[in-house]
């Protein structure tokens, strides 16, 4: 399975910068930031303001990780 890299720019506590991940990660972060009523980039400020000195795509990574891992199985 080949997941293509995307960059996209967003804007953080009034700065942009750019956050690179794989298809599969931004389409799962959007599903999160639909089901939570937030936006994409809301979601990932909150993710930046809690990820201490780990690098935001890797903070985005595992906070998608989690997230899908906190679904119950049905």
């Amino acid at each position: 399975m080949s997941a293509g890299v995307t960059k996209r720019s967003v804007m953080i506590a009034g700065h942009r910068t750019s956050v690179s991940l794989e298809d599969p990660f931004w389409a799962a972060l959007r599903e999160v930031a639909d089901a939570r009523g937030q936006s994409v980039q809301a979601l990932i400020g909150a993710i930046d303001a809690g990820r201490g000195a780990q690098n935001l795509s890797s903070a985005i990574r595992v906070f998608v990780l989690e997230a899908v891992r906190a679904i119950p199985e049905t």
